[in-house]
């Protein structure tokens, strides 16, 4: 006997012939534990960001831009430097980062307003923004894959005594401890980062999953657009030399829609999307509606609660997936229960 099943790596129905046992009552089952039957034209397949662990045999570095970031480490604390921009960022990113945090907390100490809280900094290189969230008195793991970034970073720290017990770099990548620090901290920064990894989606899981639940993703980005190919790759790389030739690929730039969307399917609600500008003449930043350039993303990661099951619909358990339940008969809803 013909029947044909949906497989989520087709997009037709295929006819395939299975063994089919028949009772008394003529209803067809198939003997797995695996697999159930429904309504096929009406089952729902549904996944869970939190239902799986990402491990190390899974890399969102991209090994490419490795050389570039090494022949660079040296030059992080370099105000004047090719890192500029990004010293200059901070007068954004990290009041954007404290304000929202704050307005998860009724008290905070006068001078250590972050006390307290756990932040994630992946991507830290020389530690340009990890520092002064220690200083608030933030408890920091900053991450790199670029060993000389962590060299850097670790020999800068020592110059602070306050910050040696506030901050620890590792030499890695976030997927490399996302077992090990799952629902571990109250905030993850990924700062000027994703334009940079090979597997956007797969990065976002990450983290995901070392956030505590209601702890904050913050994200600031290049948007996908002409204008910033033309500024952001032509202007600032190949002509201004405001940054180093081949420090992005502007197909790797990611538009806030689909930051957005990736966000929101994988259990993290976004609450702040706003537009950042750069003034190569002035070295400052300032905060605009246009987010045709760079733009800094906050998103919360939902509180725990049951997947939602639409109505009409059972959670078999096993295989993560759902099905309508008036279209499963009593015998295969015997063996289910088996």
């Amino acid at each position: 006997m013909s029947f044909s099943i949906y497989s989520e790596n087709q997009f037709s129905w295929t006819p395939q012939t299975n063994p089919w046992v028949f009772s008394e009552y003529s209803m067809m089952w198939f003997k797995s534990y695996r697999i159930t039957f429904a309504c096929l034209s009406r089952m729902k397949i549904y996944r869970y960001p939190w239902t799986r662990l990402y491990g190390t045999s899974q890399t969102t570095v991209d090994s490419s831009e490795i050389k570039t970031f090494v022949a660079l480490a040296h030059r992080w604390w370099d105000e004047q430097g090719v890192y500029a921009p990004l010293h200059s960022m901070n007068d954004l990113r990290v009041p954007f980062i404290r304000d929202n945090l704050l307005k998860t907390v009724a008290h905070h100490q006068p001078g250590k307003p972050l006390s307290g809280m756990k932040i994630l900094d992946v991507g830290c290189g020389g530690g340009l923004l990890t520092e002064p969230l220690g200083r608030l008195g933030a408890s920091v793991i900053g991450i790199d894959p670029v060993d000389e970034n962590i060299k850097t970073a670790q020999h800068h720290k020592s110059f602070d005594p306050v910050l040696e017990k506030r901050i620890e770099y590792r030499a890695c990548s976030l997927e490399e401890i996302v077992e090990e620090t799952a629902e571990t901290f109250d905030a993850v920064v990924a700062s000027e980062v994703i334009e940079h990894v090979i597997d956007l989606e797969t990065f976002i899981q990450c983290c995901y999953q070392v956030l505590k639940f209601g702890g904050s993703l913050f994200i600031t980005t290049v948007n996908k657009t002409q204008l910033s190919y033309a500024l952001g790759i032509v202007f600032s790389e190949q002509i201004a030399g405001i940054v180093p030739k081949g420090t992005h690929t502007w197909e790797k730039f990611v538009s806030p829609e689909k930051l957005e969307s990736i966000l929101e399917s994988n259990g993290l609600s976004v609450h702040t999307v706003a537009g950042m500008l750069y003034n190569p003449f002035s070295g400052y930043w300032h905060w605009s509606e246009n987010t045709s350039l760079n733009y800094a993303a906050h998103a919360v990661k939902s509180m725990r609660q049951e997947p939602p099951v639409p109505a009409g619909f059972v959670f078999t358990g096993k295989t993560e997936e759902l099905h309508d339940k008036d279209s499963i008969n009593p015998g295969v809803q015997e063996e289910l229960k088996k």
